[in-house]
């Protein structure tokens, strides 16, 4: 069995090209609520959505924070973000 990471940061691409970021401790219940409409109004009108990027945080207050820095930034920001996630991933740094 695999540990898996106390927290999450997550972002979502939305149907209308929008990004929704959020933390959980249960990604998959949280991507479950998302997918059916139940998880926040701002995604339910915006479906479908799809997982940009899922970061593991250490612990619940560091996810918040996490969030929370994130919403602050401009959207160049956060698809700039997205990006570097992705080459991490292709190269093998994540």
């Amino acid at each position: 069995m695999t540990d898996l990471p106390p927290a999450w940061v997550y972002l979502l691409r939305c149907r209308d090209g929008s990004l929704y970021c959020g933390w959980t401790s249960d990604l998959e219940r949280r991507l479950a609520a998302h997918a059916s409409g139940r998880a926040s109004r701002y995604t339910a009108s915006r479906r479908p959505v799809e997982l940009a990027v899922a970061l593991p945080m250490a612990d619940r207050s560091a996810a918040r924070r996490e969030e929370a820095r994130i919403k602050r930034l401009p959207r160049a920001a956060k698809l700039a973000l997205l990006a570097a996630d992705g080459e991490a991933l292709v190269h093998g740094a994540a």
